[in-house]
């Protein structure tokens, strides 16, 4: 079972790195008709509450992001938000997650970000102006601890897309199925120490760039 394991993490890995190679990057001048949302963000932190279940104490991440709508126009928004380990393991924002953890995070950011809402409580739509800018934490339960390096991707900050052929998945044709790619921030961090020991994990900011995923 362990081998078949390692086999498939593998070949996960070779599917991953050939749609990243084959990935175009982001339009340098946007078109007329595509848009990004001004964003700012804090660096991932953690939170550790109390549970009434087995394992007592239970640990989550999470980040504060600030969107701005300058584009001129009102948007449709419909984001993703998932965080990858160096060990190839994906966690989407807000699984496992209760309201009761937001909460908490509001609670603990009440003066910087009295406004503060959930990722899946902001709806789908981003009106035009500083106005009406948003702050919206993104939530993720805890991850491998044998994570050495995660990568955030926030998916949903703009309407820029992009098709290639997938690397291995064909048709019943043969031909290569379409994959289809959106406009991404990606943050990438390294754990200072050992990894493991959560309680002292911290994490060190390596960069943001705009890729296609």
């Amino acid at each position: 079972m362990m081998r078949s394991f390692v086999y498939g993490t593998s070949a996960l890995a070779v599917v991953i790195a050939c749609v990243c190679l084959a990935a175009p990057e982001p339009a340098i001048v946007p078109g007329p008709s595509q848009w990004t949302i001004d964003t700012v963000f804090t660096h991932p932190q953690q939170i550790v509450l109390q549970s009434s279940g087995p394992d007592r104490l239970k640990r989550f991440w999470y980040t504060i992001i600030t969107l701005t709508n300058n584009t001129n126009r009102d948007v449709e928004f419909y984001p993703k938000c998932d965080l990858m380990t160096d060990t190839f393991r994906i966690t989407p924002a807000g699984k496992g997650v209760s309201p009761a953890v937001f909460g908490h995070i509001k609670r603990r950011h009440q003066s910087r970000y009295p406004f503060l809402e959930p990722l899946e409580g902001i709806g789908n739509k981003l009106l035009q102006g500083e106005d009406n800018t948003k702050d919206v934490v993104i939530i993720w339960p805890d991850f491998d601890t044998q994570a050495k390096n995660i990568k955030v991707f926030i998916t949903g900050l703009s309407n820029e897309t992009a098709a290639i052929d997938h690397p291995v998945a064909k048709d019943k044709t043969g031909r290569p199925l379409k994959v289809f790619l959106r406009k991404t921030l990606e943050l990438s961090y390294a754990f200072r120490g050992d990894p493991s020991l959560r309680s002292d994990a911290n994490l060190a900011y390596k960069g943001k760039r705009w890729i296609m995923r």
